[in-house]
């Protein structure tokens, strides 16, 4: 066969598997031979062409972005030999009886036709319904170990937090933990101590899934260890640093904010280690509470200034995690400190605060909204006299 014959050979071939990719039928059924035979045939396929232009609708059902980038080609008489990769979108319908996966999909394939009368008489090629199958089984083992490691994060995570809230003569303590799809580090405490005092901690483990899991745990219980005999939240931040920075993956911090509250006479001691700040809600303005301190983990040696605050009757502190302020609305805007603190300047005591907070978050992100981080808020509120 000459060159110039074998040229119009492997130009039909590209002009024909171009056509596969756009689901051209009718390119296709041009360029097929009345008797054209498919070699390898796929699961449920008829043979001949009819039902090759039936199989090629069905992957372009399927497929979204499918294209072939044909990266040699040779000739052997009337033989066209196509090493090619094919790469598509599984977002249409179903293949080979998988329902659509989202997943784009790459494999190589070899194919060989053979042309005769400038018509595709004859193909032969690679069997892509195993690769394709082995991908989809792999992808859903994947899943289902992700999955395993969720439920074990949402198991650690919810025997850390507390299972009641303390009643607490003369205030009013409400939480509120609103998980996200994929478990973060969020966690809250209360510890009862002597003299009838309170303490209080709101904090957020760096990462997802079972690590922050594990270290919002071990968090959790080294605060607890250290609290019940240490009267200084500065100091039980501290110490909890010093243990935490031997134990924590390098990766790995935790904010945190621990107070103390005397009930009796409205006094909250407190210190901060990298946590952002609560707000106390006064009259009709707000002022945070302030306290120098790196997160806990991150290095050993740090120590963390405490502060303290009284509340009055009608008084309300808001302690929360950054999945509030960073959460998002449709158009991409972040619901951010300035409006968290202008809304709790508005509360105007009807209901719980954090009820009215969370009313204005889903105003703010609609009813489509993804939650991208938990979110926790605690607020702690004097009774009125």
């Amino acid at each position: 066969m000459s060159s110039n014959a074998e040229e119009k050979n492997k130009a039909l071939v590209r002009r024909f598997l171009m056509a596969h990719a756009r689901g051209d039928l009718d390119a296709l059924g041009e360029m097929l031979a009345h008797e054209f035979v498919d070699h390898s045939l796929l699961p449920g396929q008829i043979p001949g062409r009819e039902g090759y232009l039936q199989s090629a609708a069905e992957k372009h059902a399927a497929l979204s972005n499918m294209r072939y980038i044909i990266e040699y080609q040779a000739t052997d008489g009337d033989m066209v030999i196509s090493r090619l990769t094919m790469r598509a979108t599984h977002n249409r319908g179903p293949l080979f009886g998988v329902a659509p996966t989202g997943k784009e999909w790459t494999t190589p394939i070899i194919v060989i036709n053979r042309v005769s009368g400038g018509k595709i008489a004859e193909e032969w090629s690679a069997d892509i319904v195993t690769p394709f199958l082995e991908e989809i089984e792999q992808q859903a083992r994947e899943r289902e170990r992700v999955e395993q490691d969720l439920r074990v994060a949402r198991r650690i995570q919810q025997a850390s937090l507390p299972e009641e809230v303390p009643e607490v003569q003369g205030w009013q303590i409400n939480p509120h933990y609103q998980p996200a799809r994929e478990v973060g580090g969020d966690f809250y405490d209360f510890l009862e101590l002597e003299d009838g005092r309170l303490g209080l901690v709101v904090g957020d483990a760096t990462g997802h899934g079972v690590p922050a899991a594990l270290v919002m745990s071990t968090t959790c219980g080294m605060l607890r260890a250290v609290a019940l005999s240490v009267d200084s939240p500065g100091e039980v931040l501290a110490r909890v640093n010093e243990a935490l920075s031997a134990r924590i993956p390098p990766s790995m911090f935790v904010t945190c904010f621990y107070a103390i509250l005397d009930p009796k006479s409205g006094r909250l001691l407190y210190a901060n280690a990298g946590h952002d700040l609560p707000y106390v809600r006064r009259g009709r303005g707000t002022e945070e509470l302030r306290a120098r301190g790196m997160p806990l983990g991150l290095m050993p040696g740090m120590s963390y200034e405490e502060k303290e605050v009284m509340l009055d009757a009608g008084e309300a502190v808001l302690f929360y995690s950054d999945g509030l302020v960073e959460a998002h609305d449709p158009e991409g805007e972040m619901f951010g400190f300035p409006r968290l603190q202008t809304l709790v300047a508005q509360y105007a005591d009807e209901g719980a605060l954090v009820d009215f907070l969370t009313e204005k978050l889903h105003s703010f992100t609609g009813d489509g909204w993804k939650q991208e981080d938990d979110i926790t808020l605690v607020t702690l509120q004097r009774a009125k006299t």
